[in-house]
């Protein structure tokens, strides 16, 4: 049996609770540690409640007035560099990630010693991030012959940056995030794993047509054209548009299963293709639409999303209102693609053949 440790700022889209039950139904012990509970909700192992973390707006948006302010650095812009390399902008930066970490040394060691942290035998960096900025406690399990993964989500490394000493002892680094894989030489992919069964096939559509956009960055997703489109389509079809944002994860899930088409991104800035929400609306057997450029078509040839852009974006959508078969055909596509690709059984073995070929001991 071996045993699994999470380290994350949050559980983000819920992925951390989907690892732990992988694991252990595969005979392993997991466990995850999160820094602060997410506002979407989602379940808690270990949660620190560290403080000066969060993912709320006021903290997002007070972060990047400090960053473009004090640090001169705007943080929705990508840094150069493959991979890319994190360091203090300057002293005030540097000294803020001290005064931090040790504010949250006490917090922090204590769940240590009374969750026997360092008893684990493969630690999962999500973010790339430790606990500390300084990667103190990474080090101490390296040094005591633990295996280090750290994994990227997108924004993580393509806008911050891989911290120099999380490359240095990293035995695998993981993305699910096409784009990052040139940028990042030693990294592998793996899909999204998640319980493909947990949600009943939709098998009709609704009688005025719902489409569904979900967002937690406008900027990112192109929300503020969707939105201006799917307005225009509720005056011209029998279609209702529906935003969510920001919005506890139940919830979301209870809007998102009774809609018939859902809009992923048309914009490709914090990411190429799709993300856990189209994992999501597939697996309900929803229409999924979303842009796809050349490479991840190739990536993935046999993939079941409508492909959209903004410039033609009304016409796409109204294409597929004006055809209602091909809203369902797709749904019924997307459902047996996101089994085939995204099963937890599946993710979860490619995950440990990664483990094999990086000397791990999982079985």
């Amino acid at each position: 049996m071996t045993k699994i440790l999470y380290i994350s700022p949050e559980n983000i889209v819920g992925l951390l609770s989907i690892w732990k039950k992988a694991h252990e139904d595969a005979g392993n012990t997991c466990r995850y540690v999160t820094m602060f509970h997410s506002i979407l909700d989602f379940p808690e192992d270990i949660c620190l409640n560290l403080p000066l973390i969060t993912n709320r707006s006021w903290y997002i948006k007070t972060r990047k007035v400090i960053q473009k302010q004090w640090y001169k650095r705007d943080p929705d812009v990508e840094r150069t560099g493959n991979p890319p390399f994190w360091k203090p902008a300057n002293f005030i930066e540097s000294s803020y990630f001290r005064i931090r970490d040790s504010l949250w040394q006490g917090i922090i060691e204590k769940a240590i010693r009374e969750n026997k942290l360092e008893e684990f035998d493969i630690y999962h960096f999500e973010w790339g991030l430790d606990l500390y900025r300084d990667s103190r406690f990474a080090q101490r399990l390296k040094d005591t012959g633990k295996k280090i993964v750290t994994y990227y989500h997108g924004i993580d490394l393509r806008n911050r940056g891989v911290l120099p000493k999380m490359d240095e002892l990293s035995d695998l680094v993981l993305t699910n995030e096409l784009d990052l894989l040139p940028r990042y030489p030693k990294m592998k992919y793996l899909f999204l794993p998640f319980d493909t069964e947990q949600y009943p096939m939709k098998t009709s559509l609704n009688a005025t047509i719902r489409i569904l956009h979900m967002t937690m960055n406008r900027y990112y997703k192109g929300t503020e054209r969707i939105i201006e489109v799917c307005k225009q389509l509720e005056k011209d079809f029998n279609v209702e548009f529906i935003l969510l944002e920001r919005v506890p994860h139940a919830q979301a899930m209870a809007v998102k299963s009774s809609c018939d088409i859902n809009i992923d991104q048309i914009s490709n800035t914090g990411g190429w293709g799709y993300g856990m929400n189209s994992v999501e609306s597939l697996s309900m057997g929803i229409c999924t639409c979303t842009n796809m450029i050349p490479e991840y078509e190739k990536f993935l040839p046999d993939h079941p999303f409508v492909n959209i852009d903004s410039e033609h974006l009304y016409d796409q959508l109204a294409e597929l209102i004006r055809n209602p078969d091909k809203i369902r055909e797709k749904g019924v596509q997307g459902k047996e693609w996101v089994r085939k690709n995204h099963g937890v059984n599946s993710v979860r073995e490619t995950l440990y053949k990664y483990y094999r070929e990086a000397g791990f001991l999982c079985e």
